[in-house]
């Protein structure tokens, strides 16, 4: 609430370094996975004694205000349960409809397909939802930070999903072996979730701010209803292939349906404001894509360095096409301005060091 972020990292860090030292120590002692557990609750206790020595907040029981905070409490609570149900019932399908071989390789598909929201993404979405807070009565201002955040997520999300993607095969096979290659098309297709939900989330917040906290909620168990639809009624015999498929399906729905109200509530929104902040990192993933789709037909070589040179040049590629195209319109505000302008600032400030 008052943008006190490095008191936040702060929290964060000693909370999980807390809980990763408890976790290594009841390995070396218990030799077991009970350790996992124990380290669990460990750094969950520690970082609750650790939230009470860095704020001086002391909350105490109280009813007073019950049912202000119910009322909207209950639909948060309803949305966090869908949340929750909507990231794992695939999974639950998998393990249901299939053995524990490939459901070890889907949910380990899953972890790595959320790496570019979880690793790139958290840290700007903590900002996000007290940066929208802070401009509610401001619809214009609203507006404006809301486009400029799903510019940058989508500048950073877009790519990255896309990209992993792409490099799947690469990637299982040195972070994980050979014999995790039947994850990489589950990788696949799962990296293209967690793209589309990285520019659902900056939206997702707007609607909260607006008080549309029960349309948000909705649209989490629409999801879910769509993937049951499709999972038992359209392909009652889905594998894994095709539960992520499905998936992938209910995520790109939702996207749309999040939109559509953006476009009612928020002010003077348009479509056209939308497309306008992500048409340039789209074209230029879309580069991206050829030039690593051109790499794998005409490239042969390890998996190391085949991954070490496709993540340079689809590098390269997107950040060339990305600017070329931003110049090309005009040099126009969003998130390519805004990314130089803070480029810039640090630099200035370390040269005056």
């Amino acid at each position: 609430k008052h943008m006190q972020f490095g008191h936040d990292f702060r929290f964060m860090f000693a909370k999980r370094i807390a809980g990763f030292v408890a976790t290594m120590l009841a390995a070396w002692v218990m030799q077991s996975y009970w350790a996992l557990v124990v380290g669990t609750f460990a750094g969950r206790t520690l970082g609750t004694l650790i939230s009470y020595r860095m704020h001086a907040m002391r909350p105490h029981l109280s009813f007073e205000k019950l049912k202000e905070i119910f009322s909207v409490s209950q639909w948060l609570l309803i949305h966090s349960s869908g949340q929750y149900l909507d990231a794992n019932l695939h999974k639950i399908l998998v393990g249901r409809r299939t053995d524990s071989a490939v459901l070890g390789g889907y949910t380990l598909a899953d972890e790595i397909s959320a790496m570019p929201s979880t690793e790139l993404l958290a840290p700007i979405n903590r900002a996000l939802f007290p940066a929208f807070v802070a401009a509610r009565d401001n619809l214009a201002e609203l507006k404006r930070l809301f486009l400029l955040a799903q510019g940058i997520q989508t500048l950073v999300g877009i790519p990255a999903g896309v990209g992993l993607a792409m490099v799947a095969s690469e990637a299982v096979a040195v972070l994980l072996g050979e014999k995790w290659m039947p994850a990489v098309p589950f990788v696949q297709v799962l990296a293209l979730v967690g793209a589309i939900q990285a520019i659902t989330t900056s939206g997702g917040y707007v609607l909260i701010t607006l008080g549309r906290v029960s349309a948000v909620a909705l649209i989490v168990w629409a999801q879910i209803a769509l993937f049951l639809i499709g999972a038992f009624a359209l392909i009652p015999d889905a594998d894994a292939g095709a539960l992520a498929a499905i998936r992938l399906g209910t995520v790109g729905i939702g996207l749309t349906v999040v939109f559509v109200l953006l476009l009612r509530n928020l002010g003077n929104l348009s479509l056209f404001d939308i497309a306008r902040t992500i048409n340039r990192p789209l074209i230029a993933t879309g580069v991206m894509a050829g030039v690593l789709y051109q790499l794998d037909q005409t490239l042969s070589m390890a998996a190391l360095p085949m991954l070490a040179v496709k993540i340079t040049l689809g590098a390269i590629a997107y950040a060339l096409t990305v600017v070329s195209v931003w110049a090309l319109m005009g040099r126009p505000e969003g998130s390519e301005s805004y990314v130089f302008a803070k480029a810039k600032s640090l630099l200035t400030a370390r040269r005056k060091q």
